[in-house]
């Protein structure tokens, strides 16, 4: 399956394992790993400036293998149109706010290594902001993976399903963070 595959997106909400999953993948398929969120945020949360991180993201797409992860929006159609292979973790509200939270639990304040110079933190807007973003920003994935080639597209409802579909492909565990 993975033969013709240099190129994969792995889109979802908070909490749903995009970052665990695309460094598994990323080690067991030599693959670069870009996390929008590491170039989104600069050191101490700060954020980029939009525009300079479209055109880091846009420049990051033009090479030939990456996986990266992030369901922003503004180059999200160009991210899956280049894609060979699109992963959609669209989990529930409950399971996305249990995956914020267990992260935040097992990590509260050591420095997330996706996001270099920013240590793990849950403030009460995010939780509302993970708790919401089904009603709230689902249906623009939905618009932004309709027209894509169902052939390179996989939903995942939950993890377990996930889990499953990854080692069957890989024969191992994705390792939990």
């Amino acid at each position: 399956m993975f033969e013709n595959v240099n190129r994969i997106s792995i889109i979802g909400g908070s909490g749903t394992g995009k970052t665990t999953l695309s460094d598994n993948l990323g080690k067991v398929l030599n693959m670069p790993v870009y996390h929008i969120d590491g170039i989104h945020h600069l050191a101490n949360w700060e954020i980029r400036d939009k525009d300079e991180r479209d055109k880091i993201i846009l420049e990051l797409i033009e090479e030939k293998r990456w996986i990266i992860d992030g369901t922003y929006r503004s180059t999200l159609k160009k991210r899956l149109e280049k894609s060979d292979l699109i992963i959609y973790l669209d989990y529930s509200s409950i399971a996305q706010v249990k995956g914020a939270l267990g992260r935040f639990i097992k990590n509260h304040g050591k420095e997330k290594p996706e996001i270099s110079g920013c240590k793990e933190r849950m403030s009460l807007s995010f939780f509302f902001w993970v708790l919401h973003w089904r009603k709230n920003k689902r249906a623009d994935v939905i618009n932004a993976i309709e027209g894509i080639d169902k052939e390179k597209l996989l939903i995942f409802k939950n993890r377990f399903k996930l889990n499953k579909w990854y080692k069957s492909n890989f024969n191992q565990k994705i390792n939990a963070k």
